[in-house]
């Protein structure tokens, strides 16, 4: 059954109310969905803070929006290498430092359908590296100023947390044996889900309800995801299908984030956000099928204190 919550159209952004005031971080903003994220969180006032690996990106990405919202639009950057645990200490102190309030974490950046095996600075799976285990640890350092302004946490996953083993493979989560770039990114977009939803489960147990988690999907959107990180086959068949009706733009793409951290009337957060048409990759915004794998409470558990050793934060909730 479709999701009806927001109307026949979906969930749109015109039906947020003035920002002014509220601060959002936004992981990965400088192009594709994070991009369009920022754009129509800056159209209705908001302060942004774009969490970025490229410096250079992120001043052209700066220029472009104050061009557009002119030069007193609030947005600006911090440089964070989610691959880099000790990058992701620097700048959650620089946001410490500089950033009063967080309304929202939009935990955006990934990559995706990585070719050839490879091993982040500190020795984790690329796409487990980065996806997973750099967005705990800047959520986990970033928590408390997210309590203290009431805040979200919204977790960007991907339809692909039903392909691949549907499960963690804790004996080899870095894929020593068996590495393919599909299912190892399908691992890192489970365990981003399964960190929100024992996170809601922790914060509830514990009573700390100040704080709402949501988990969303863009759907298949023409983001640059896959065009920077895949291997040239991948490129040319994603290249192949947003010729098609199956993807929308990157701007729509963005929708179930933006909704997931400035929405008033969400209600549910164990839940799946994004697109409700064909496949649940395209069309009107809502409440989408969300598969009890993602939820293992033995799995979930597990892999939190898991993560929690391996980034070196013990998370008192």
């Amino acid at each position: 059954m479709p999701d009806t919550t927001f109307g026949p159209k979906g969930w749109m952004p015109e039906r947020l109310d003035d920002l002014s005031g509220k601060t959002y971080l936004i992981t990965g903003a400088n192009a594709g969905a994070g991009f369009q994220a920022a754009r129509t969180l800056l159209k209705k006032n908001a302060k942004v803070v774009m969490l970025n690996r490229s410096f250079e990106k992120s001043q052209a990405a700066v220029a472009d929006l104050k061009s557009e919202f002119g030069s007193k639009a609030e947005v600006s950057f911090i440089r964070m290498d989610l691959a880099s645990l000790a990058s992701v200490r620097e700048a959650a102190e620089e946001v410490l430092n500089s950033v009063p309030r967080i309304d929202a974490l939009i935990c955006n950046a990934a990559i995706a359908q990585v070719p050839i095996r490879k091993l982040t600075e500190d020795g984790f799976e690329s796409q487990l590296g980065t996806n997973h285990y750099g967005h705990f640890l800047l959520c986990g350092l970033l928590f408390e100023r997210i309590e203290a302004s009431k805040g979200r946490i919204v977790v960007v996953a991907s339809l692909g947390y039903n392909m691949g083993l549907k499960t963690i493979k804790f004996d080899d989560m870095n894929w020593e044996e068996g590495y393919g770039p599909n299912t190892a990114y399908s691992q890192s977009k489970l365990a981003q889900m399964m960190f929100a939803f024992e996170l809601q489960d922790r914060l509830a147990a514990a009573r700390r309800t100040e704080v709402e988690v949501y988990v969303c999907h863009p759907g298949s959107s023409a983001t640059s995801l896959i065009s920077t990180s895949g291997s040239r086959t991948m490129r040319f068949i994603w290249w192949l299908m947003t010729k098609t009706p199956m993807v929308q733009t990157a701007e729509q793409g963005s929708y179930p984030e933006v909704m997931c951290a400035a929405e008033k009337n969400l209600t549910e957060q164990r839940a799946l956000y994004g697109p409700t048409g064909r496949l649940e990759a395209v069309g009107p915004v809502g409440r989408g099928t969300l598969n009890p794998h993602a939820y293992d409470k033995t799995v979930m558990a597990r892999l939190w204190e898991v993560t929690e050793q391996e980034v070196g934060l013990k998370w008192e909730i």
